[in-house]
């Protein structure tokens, strides 16, 4: 029977499918580090042929996320080596590209939407820091803010008018949003000073969006992914440690 991530698929767009569930099933561990696979076996667990299943596989080899073993047979790369870098790398260039697009077809009311968005943000943090530090519970609140943050992400993404560019990115990214949504939870639980940071790149990423600045925009959006990725990828983050982890999306 399918599992939950590694499900039965639609019939359009096969291959890309196949690639994000197995690419899922392996950055959430249901796939672990040096389990071996077939090509018959992966797609039995999708419910496909093992045509596309071989397209995703060869992506995946390119990604550094599966290595050959046989004609047939791949395992589950390690973690934590040079492939997962070089796609986090990949990652964080196509979100800059993202951002440069935006900044060239981003309509007014787009614009006013993500400052909306940030306005809702900042509201959240308020209340994030004042329970904290209070010693109330803290994690609706967070859930709130990490759904805000995520339309903000995607919001820009609409801004691109791109959806060859935007797509890519999704292909690409090193984390499926619930793998993403934990690694942060865990940093942030982990975290004293959460709530100190008020956004202050996203709002100038509205602001050089707002003024048509793509390399501006650009230059804050690796910025800013870059050191997400690297807080995300590395180890959590100690109880004293600063807010920046927290905060990057």
């Amino acid at each position: 029977m399918p599992s939950e991530t590694l499900r039965g698929l639609p019939t359009d767009t096969l291959a890309d499918r196949a690639y994000r569930a197995i690419r899922d099933a392996i950055t959430t561990g249901e796939l672990r580090p040096g389990q071996k696979v077939t090509e018959r076996g992966l797609a039995e667990r999708l419910s496909v042929s093992p045509t596309p299943v071989r397209e995703a596989i060869r992506r995946l080899e390119q990604d550094g996320l599966l290595e050959r073993t046989g004609p047939r047979t791949v395992q589950v790369a390690a973690f934590g080596d040079a492939a997962m870098q070089d796609l986090a790398e990949v990652e964080v260039a196509l979100r800059g590209m993202v951002a440069r697009f935006a900044a060239r077809h981003a309509s007014p009311a787009q614009l006013d939407h993500l400052d909306a968005v940030l306005d809702e943000a900042d509201d959240l943090l308020i209340v994030i820091k004042q329970r904290h530090q209070a010693g109330r519970e803290v994690s609706r609140h967070l859930d709130r803010l990490l759904d805000a943050m995520q339309r903000f992400n995607e919001g820009v993404e609409s801004c691109a008018h791109n959806p060859v560019l935007v797509r890519l990115l999704g292909q690409t990214r090193v984390f499926p949003p619930p793998e993403r949504r934990a690694r942060l939870i865990e940093r942030i639980s982990k975290n004293d000073r959460f709530g100190l940071d008020r956004y202050g790149s996203h709002r100038a990423l509205v602001r050089a969006l707002r003024a048509g600045d793509s390399a501006t925009a650009e230059a804050l959006v690796i910025d800013d992914a870059r050191g997400g990725l690297e807080d995300l990828l590395a180890a959590p983050t100690a109880p004293a440690a600063t807010s920046a982890s927290a905060t990057r999306t």
